[in-house]
């Protein structure tokens, strides 16, 4: 039918590309793609990075900052498998309770004020929004913006390196700040590369109060 709108049907996201690993979790991922089940890996992941919080009640030790290696280690082996199993949907939501659960209980027990810790969680939250929401309406964040924002193993390193130079609040702070200028860059450019429609000319072409007559 001449004239008519081809609905576009919204794009299904990769569940690799809703893991947000880093370069280096990705890396690792080339080393044995598709050799072990990412469920159970990362379910293996979470499991230890809880045990070494909970070994020291959270506070911020040497063992406590090896979870972040241990994370990358574990779940970057399996960051380009192809995650086609039956219940592989579960892996991008354990991986954001690990990373929530990490920053939440390492910041709190280890000092960090109450309300820089949400920040810096709201702001994580936000950037997983994006890579969610997104691919619905057929787009997707740059690559350089994915990858400037660090992926989730990335940033619990940082906050591990920041714990170990005993400088966990200064960090969290960074971190937060820094995440928060790269979602506001995106959104003006995002906001100024959308195409706007004059709604006067829609009004005349409609035959509105200043369409013509003739």
């Amino acid at each position: 039918m001449s004239g008519a709108v081809r609905e576009v049907a919204p794009r299904r996201p990769d569940l690799r590309f809703l893991r947000d690993d880093s370069h280096i979790g990705l890396l690792l991922g080339r080393i044995a793609p598709g050799a072990f089940p990412p469920l159970l890996t990362v379910l293996t992941v979470a499991l230890v990075a809880g045990t070494l919080l909970v070994a020291d009640q959270g506070r911020l030790t040497g063992i406590t900052l090896f979870a972040p290696v241990a994370s990358l280690l574990l779940s970057g082996l399996v960051s380009g498998h192809p995650h086609y199993g039956r219940f592989d949907w579960l892996v991008p939501p354990v991986l954001r309770v690990t990373e929530y659960g990490f920053l939440t209980v390492l910041g709190l027990a280890s000092g960090v004020p109450g309300p820089l810790v949400f920040v810096l969680l709201v702001a994580v939250v936000l950037h997983h929004r994006d890579d969610v929401t997104r691919p619905a309406v057929g787009t997707v964040r740059p690559g350089w913006v994915r990858a400037a924002s660090l992926g989730w193993d990335g940033r619990l390193l940082v906050v591990a390196v920041g714990g170990a130079l005993e400088s966990l609040t200064a960090v969290y702070g960074l971190l937060a700040a820094y995440l928060v200028a790269l979602l506001v860059r995106e959104s003006v450019r995002t906001w100024s590369a959308t195409p706007v429609t004059d709604l006067r000319d829609d009004h005349n072409d409609r035959g509105g109060v200043d369409a013509s007559s003739t």
